[in-house]
């Protein structure tokens, strides 16, 4: 039996940006399902938005207002219990999709193959406020990236995007935080993809060492992230092998940036296929 790859995006993604990462795993052979976390696929899509009517789209209601962060890991927990009747599952968490990840291993292990982080959150010793206090790990160009939000996130419920800015200042940014290894033409074909709407809930989760710690775990490191410092993500590794010195991290490496694997996704598709154990 092959496992199944379980993928989990990461902020405002849906499972449109895992499309080409599909793709190579079928070409190596591996079957693989990307998740839709709830109220994602259409969150935030309106005339306002199409139109760029930012008046508009700046107050309107979001069917991710009443979402919350248990309601993700149900339905992640979900997806892997019915996967998990026909083959082994490798569940992979790319960016804030790594909390969602934690949160299933920690819950149900026994249904796991195996975990992998793609440049994702894995809080061990705080949340991810606590670890952005840090200068080492505030992410300056996601920061800047931020200048595309629209509207109150208090009076929405929601951090709400414009990915369609004209902005050439917000293109820019965008183009470092995300894409700095891609052309202005894939970034754009990546933003059409994602949600302009993410919920504020995105968890607090911490791996427990008795449930997740029996898992098998990779992280991939995204050595030229901006969005995702690699101090950052070497603090996680460090810290979750403090937790399970007996099941340390299986460390892979990519000279990519935050989402230069899922657009030229060759490399990461052999990647993960490496965390495979032989049957």
């Amino acid at each position: 039996m092959s496992p199944t790859f379980v993928l989990v995006p990461g902020s405002n993604a849906t499972s449109r940006c895992f499309s080409v990462l599909q793709r190579e795993l079928a070409l190596l052979g591996h079957r693989s399902l990307a998740v839709d976390l709830p109220g994602h696929g259409e969150a935030g899509f309106s005339t306002a938005y199409q139109a760029q009517d930012l008046d508009t789209f700046a107050i309107e209601p979001s069917p991710l207002a009443t979402v919350t962060y248990s309601d993700a890991v149900a339905a992640v927990t979900d997806v892997v219990r019915r996967a998990r009747e026909h083959d082994p599952v490798v569940l992979v968490g790319h960016s804030r999709g790594g909390m969602a990840v934690t949160s299933v291993a920690n819950a149900v292990p026994e249904l796991l193959e195996r975990t992998v982080y793609a440049s994702a959150w894995c809080c061990v010793t705080g949340g991810p406020a606590d670890y952005l206090q840090n200068p080492a790990y505030f992410p300056v160009a996601l920061a800047e990236a931020a200048a595309v939000r629209v509207g109150d996130p208090q009076q929405l419920g929601v951090l709400r995007m414009n990915w369609r800015s004209s902005d050439p200042q917000h293109f820019a940014a965008l183009k470092r935080a995300m894409l700095a290894d891609g052309t202005d033409a894939e970034l754009l074909s990546f933003l059409a993809g994602l949600d302009p709407d993410e919920t504020l809930d995105g968890g607090d989760d911490r791996p427990d060492a008795a449930t997740w710690g029996r898992v098998p775990h990779t992280y991939v490191r995204f050595t030229q992230d901006e969005s995702m410092p690699l101090a950052l993500q070497d603090a996680f590794i460090k810290e979750a092998d403090a937790l399970t010195p007996g099941n340390p991290f299986d460390v892979q490496s990519m000279a990519a940036s935050h989402v230069g694997p899922l657009v030229h996704a060759a490399e990461f598709a052999a990647v993960l296929a490496g965390t495979v154990t032989p049957r």
